[in-house]
């Protein structure tokens, strides 16, 4: 065995070391209030995901989605309504880089059909609280999300949580945008269900590949 076959399997496991480590600075700090932990360590977790399944020999259209999301996790990180915006945008065009990747592969049609009642009622709810100027970009956001996490379930038991939890996570922030009640520490749970769905969703898409490919590492 090659020096570089024994090579890829140490950075990988290093790269996910490291976005765990990155993960639990940030959710302690949303935890305990210390912000500078927050503000240094979300800005890590998306390459260093991204780095751990490119090290994997990951799909293109994978990296492009965690890399779109973290355009989204920098751009959130300001209060700016414009920034807003353009991170919500970009976590858009990377539910459509997800979309592109989970193809034509079958889903079950009653999963479907759960998807699209909880997504409109979640809008219909949502509707009268938000901001007049937020209302159309939240709803069509949120319809292209939910396919999204209804169309991960084509690559998987862990892929499928992962767009469930992706589709938890925004629901959170949008009840926040509403200013609904919110659970203690809110900030601490969009990122833990948000870092779940990414990790899912990565794993989800390396093992469908791996399988398909019968690849191993």
């Amino acid at each position: 065995m090659s020096t570089l076959a024994l090579s890829r399997p140490t950075a990988s496991r290093a790269l996910l070391a490291a976005f765990g480590l990155a993960a639990a600075v940030d959710l302690v700090s949303l935890l305990a209030g210390a912000d500078l932990g927050h503000q240094v360590a979300k800005p890590l977790l998306m390459p260093l995901l991204a780095a751990y399944a490119v090290s994997l020999g990951a799909p293109r259209l994978l990296t492009a989605a965690l890399l779109l999301g973290w355009g989204g996790d920098v751009l959130l990180l300001s209060d700016a309504d414009w920034a807003f915006l353009v991170g919500m945008g970009s976590f858009a065009a990377g539910h459509v880089c997800y979309l592109v990747l989970f193809g034509r592969r079958r889903t079950s049609p009653a999963l479907g059909a759960l998807y699209a009642a909880a997504l409109a009622g979640t809008v219909t709810l949502l509707w009268p609280d938000l901001p007049a100027d937020l209302r159309v970009p939240v709803a069509g956001y949120s319809l292209l999300l939910a396919a999204m996490a209804y169309r991960s379930s084509a690559l998987g038991l862990a892929a499928g949580l992962g767009g469930a939890l992706f589709l938890l996570s925004d629901t959170l922030i949008a009840t926040g945008i509403a200013e609904w009640p919110q659970l203690p520490a809110p900030d601490f749970w969009v990122m833990l269900t948000y870092i779940a769905a990414q990790y899912l969703l990565t794993a989800g898409a390396l093992h469908a590949m791996y399988g398909e490919r019968r690849t191993t590492v």
